[in-house]
């Protein structure tokens, strides 16, 4: 491994700190003390699309000579999202962009797709957002078990189903939504449909309360004989047609598990620098089990990090790395969970005030091993992945 950071990778960083601190950690905290994710014309919509945010990765269809190509790393982009969740993890989730379906669109999606859908992202002239739609009431850690179902009628498709824990559904222009077309084939039938706020038969939005990570919004919806024609198909028409369904929605998971352990790390790592800061000012840091459990705990955070950073890695080498990858987004979430505990421990009677940053951040973590796999299914991963059993 390369253990080297280039110059725009730290200068990302740096920006990531500044602005974490100036932006991200007061729009969370304001977030939470409402309970309510922030709403969609809050100023702090509008300064990230002032600062260039919230666009694609999508060049256009004709992009100008001017315009480079990006040629960010897997392992630069983890650094910088882990900088960002050190600061709050919430808010990155709910910045404006196409969110975690663009990569899908980018693979699979044809270019009149990737026109219409994120061409509106090229230069926002407001906060948008995109979300993909697969968790269901009946289908979570087992996403192959989903059952809203996509039926032919006539050149298009009806939609039937019920979604939840969706991020930014309500507020998104697009939801991309993963349907069954023949629930006999299993994975083999499914595949991914384009829905567009204010068709009719999408409704029933409801945003879910939760202990944590209240800055951005988990929404469950309905689909009630939604129509949509058959170019709203992702790939439709295209050699991607047959290919966009369960893999495509599994690589867009196992591209984004390190990612999701660093910013596990990162919060991690946020945890214990209060916690420290707390026995400072306590006077706590003359007892030898206060400095053996921090010492603990920090060393745990850099194994996870390594984890991470080696999973990105061997993504940017274009190898395997589906066994690193769900290590390191068990581990992260483990071990921030662990920090968590250790550092409300330490405030001791203080932690139930529900005043105190460490406090927020023991109900933030906890979403991290649930979030885009839980523990258990990693674990179920990694052995069946050791022994040779198919995933």
């Amino acid at each position: 491994m390369e253990f080297s950071i280039d110059v725009d990778v730290q200068r990302r960083i740096e920006e990531a700190r500044e602005l974490g601190a100036k932006e991200f950690r007061p729009a969370g905290l304001e977030a939470d003390r409402n309970a309510a994710p922030l709403p969609v014309d809050h100023p702090f919509f509008e300064r990230c699309i002032e600062r260039g945010e919230g666009r694609t990765r999508w060049q256009g269809l004709n992009p100008p000579s001017a315009r480079p190509a990006p040629t960010r790393t897997v392992v630069g982009t983890l650094l910088v999202m882990e900088e960002l969740a050190y600061w709050d993890r919430g808010i990155i989730n709910a910045i404006p962009g196409p969110g975690l379906p663009e990569q899908s669109v980018l693979s699979m999606g044809t270019d009149e797709q990737k026109e219409k859908y994120l061409g509106p992202f090229l230069e926002p002239d407001r906060p948008r957002w995109a979300c993909f739609a697969m968790t269901e009431p009946g289908a979570g850690s087992d996403a192959a078990a989903l059952t809203t179902n996509a039926k032919r009628d006539g050149d298009g498709w009806i939609l039937n189903g019920a979604k939840c824990f969706i991020g930014s559904a309500s507020r998104s222009d697009w939801l991309l939504v993963q349907a069954t077309v023949d629930p006999s084939k299993g994975r083999g039938g499914q595949r991914a449909f384009f829905v567009e706020r204010g068709t009719e038969g999408l409704g029933g939005f409801k945003i879910e309360k939760k202990m944590g990570l209240k800055s951005y919004e988990s929404t469950s919806f309905t689909l009630d004989n939604v129509r949509v024609s058959a170019a709203h198909q992702l790939g439709a028409g295209g050699r991607n047609e047959k290919k966009a369904g369960f893999k495509t929605a599994m690589q867009t998971f196992n591209a984004g598990r390190p990612i999701i352990a660093a910013q596990a790390v990162g919060m991690a790592r946020s945890v214990l620098d209060e916690a420290i800061n707390f026995a400072k000012i306590h006077d706590l840091t003359k007892k030898d089990r206060v400095r053996d459990r921090i010492e603990g705990i920090a060393r745990r955070v850099r194994k996870a990090r390594m984890m991470s950073v080696r999973a990105a890695w061997l993504a940017d080498q274009q190898r395997a790395n589906i066994i690193e990858a769900s290590m390191s987004k068990a581990l992260g979430a483990q071990i921030a969970q662990e920090s968590a505990s250790f550092a409300l421990e330490l405030l001791g009677t203080m932690g139930g005030a529900g005043n105190h940053i460490i406090e927020k951040l023991y109900r933030d973590v906890k979403a991290m091993d649930i979030v885009e796999g839980t523990g258990q299914i990693q674990k179920m991963l990694i052995a069946r992945s050791l022994v040779g059993l198919p995933r």
